[in-house]
């Protein structure tokens, strides 16, 4: 079985790869079959999705040192923010029905929470 902390890094090193893998995508492969605001769309997602994996690079480096329930929330909702914000974007930008944009704002509040969850860590230590 994973370690949580190891859990957190391998959830950062895939997300990373996957924005830079889907930024390539976009810049290569869907320049010139995507519309200039859907590609923004999908490069918004990339950026989204890169910060977030830096972030939970950095949630699962300290976890390792210091386990808190605090870390723990910030690397679940930076992972959850990244599936539902970043994800809802790509799709949204390939053609998916724009009802599917309900689901960005609760991605972008996972991130709010991961990162307060982090405020909270900083301020109890």
């Amino acid at each position: 079985m994973i370690s949580f902390p190891r859990f957190l890094l391998a959830s950062a090193a895939l997300s990373g790869f996957l924005a830079v893998s889907l930024g390539a995508f976009a810049a290569h492969g869907l320049k010139n079959h995507l519309a200039p605001e859907s590609l923004a769309t999908w490069q918004t997602g990339v950026q989204y999705q890169m910060y977030h994996a830096l972030a939970l690079l950095a949630v699962g480096l300290f976890y390792q040192s210091h386990a808190s329930k605090a870390l723990k929330l910030s690397g679940l909702a930076f992972i959850l923010g990244s599936f539902l914000f970043s994800g809802s974007l790509y799709v949204l930008a390939s053609g998916a029905p724009k009802m599917l944009g309900m689901i960005t704002p609760l991605g972008g509040l996972s991130f709010l929470v991961g990162w307060l969850a982090l405020v909270v860590q900083a301020l109890r230590r």
